[in-house]
């Protein structure tokens, strides 16, 4: 990769000028406009420096010092590396401690990589080939045989889903092509983006949040979301705990124990 033209886009794209970034990252206009014009090489630190004046992704601060011709400075662990066993640990703490409400851990491209059992509540009757650790969650929510056919209100809640597609255009295509086309409703949407999904409890609105691990300095975990759902009205939130209370008392019943 061409490491000037590399940095020019990452700061074009964050709608920056060279004085805005050479002031963030400590050095001149005049030293970053020869960096860009292939008259200076940067050093190692320098380029960690402008990547982080960037605020690039972890995954991205590494190909721009590839591209410079220095080695990654952040790892990427496989999510069962023993280095990451605490993580495994705070994120099963997490999804325990969302209960009764839906909640799931997915990757940068949005495949499932763990949930809690409330996330049953919103995926029954789906395909079970669009279920489970590895499945991708918008393909769970946009297929014909996912959550499409119970989404209330689909237009508004697929156009959520594809704005979050920017950097998996493949995918993109092919949600796009499952949605119909159809106008969302006129009107403000509110405070958030909800979920209207049909389900054996009643009709539940639902509003998801994310959250992300912030101070990361691995690939891999800088990369996970959690991504919980929360009820929008009282009716969900009681549906949801009734729900809840229902799969406790069938699980303590004689012969499940």
């Amino acid at each position: 990769m061409d490491f000037p033209r590399a940095l020019r886009e990452c700061r074009t794209r964050r709608h920056l000028s060279q004085l805005d970034l050479a002031l963030r990252a400590g050095t001149t206009q005049r030293h970053l406009s020869f960096i860009e014009s292939g008259r200076s090489v940067p050093g190692r630190k320098m380029v960690v420096r402008l990547a982080e004046s960037l605020e690039l992704p972890l995954r991205e601060r590494n190909e721009l010092l590839l591209a410079a011709g220095y080695a990654p400075a952040y790892p990427e662990s496989a999510l069962d590396d023993p280095v990451l066993a605490p993580v495994r640990t705070a994120i099963d703490h997490i999804l325990r401690g969302h209960l009764p409400y839906p909640a799931l851990v997915v990757d940068r491209g949005g495949d499932m990589i763990a949930a809690n059992s409330a996330f049953d509540r919103i995926t029954e009757g789906v395909c079970p080939e669009l279920v489970g650790p590895g499945t991708n969650i918008y393909r769970l929510a946009l297929h014909p045989d996912g959550l499409a056919p119970r989404i209330g209100n689909l237009a508004e809640w697929a156009r959520h889903i594809l704005a979050r597609l920017g950097h998996l255009e493949e995918l993109r295509v092919e949600l796009a092509a499952y949605v119909p086309d159809l106008d969302p409703s006129a009107g403000l949407l509110g405070f958030a983006v909800p979920l209207h999904l049909r389900s054996s409890y009643g009709e539940l609105h639902l509003i998801t949040t994310v959250t992300t691990f912030a101070t990361a300095v691995d690939v891999t975990l800088a990369e996970l979301k959690l991504e919980a759902f929360l009820p929008a009205d009282a009716a969900t939130a009681e549906a949801l705990s009734a729900a809840a209370g229902g799969a406790a008392a069938a699980d303590r019943a004689p012969g499940n124990k």
